[in-house]
């Protein structure tokens, strides 16, 4: 069937971005990465959080291909080296933290005042990789050109539910597991250097990586 839907979409072109859009969710990448550390480190609300930020940011991401300033990351090599190692030295410092906390630092701690929730949009923001993803993916969906913007920002807003409903059920398991393991002292330093240095990690691979992520 190829009948109308609201905005002007178009049924075969809204399934084939489902099925697109699932496909990219569920492959691991350095969001999926971040969510499931943060589950790991600090617990179920902070995983949580932490996918609700990354999908904050991805509504970002939407209203900047809408509005075109992800264009100017495509073409201005300064702007672009900026974000990017802006974003890098985030991350870097977020592996920091983590390994240097404090063993008083609880879940409790990292999630009741919404740190995680603004990490997790910021680790988003902050990847220009992403910014041209949406820029080159949501346009391609596109059916009606009367409705272009409507329909990029519907699409965006699909993309950020799939993605909290998958990072949202890693970061509450990846919590439980994190819970019960850090009742040991041993393993809980062990997930603090473990969890610091896949961020740093991160860090690395979006300051040197040339590939989407």
């Amino acid at each position: 069937m190829t009948g109308p839907l609201p905005l002007g979409f178009s049924t075969n072109a809204l399934a084939l971005f489902l099925g697109a859009s699932v496909a990219l969710v569920l492959t691991p990448g350095p969001d999926t990465m971040y969510v499931l550390t943060r589950g790991v480190a600090d617990g179920r609300a902070a995983g949580l959080q932490s996918a609700l930020g990354v999908s904050t940011g991805i509504l970002v991401h939407t209203t900047a291909a809408v509005l075109g300033l992800a264009a100017l990351l495509r073409v201005s090599e300064l702007g672009y080296a900026l974000v990017k190692y802006v974003g890098a030295a985030y991350l870097l410092y977020l592996g920091v933290q983590t390994i240097r906390q404090d063993d008083a630092l609880s879940s409790a701690d990292s999630s009741a005042d919404g740190g995680s929730f603004r990490q997790g949009v910021a680790v988003n923001v902050l990847n220009p990789k992403v910014a041209l993803f949406f820029l080159a993916f949501l346009p391609q969906f596109v059916t009606a050109k009367s409705a272009a913007s409507l329909q990029m920002v519907a699409l965006g807003l699909l993309y950020a539910v799939l993605t909290v409903a998958y990072l949202g059920t890693v970061g509450v398991l990846s919590g439980r597991i994190g819970t019960a393991l850090r009742r040991r002292d041993r393993v809980r330093s062990a997930i603090q250097w473990g969890s610091g240095t896949v961020l740093a990690g991160l860090a690395v691979r979006l300051a040197v990586g040339d590939s989407l992520g």
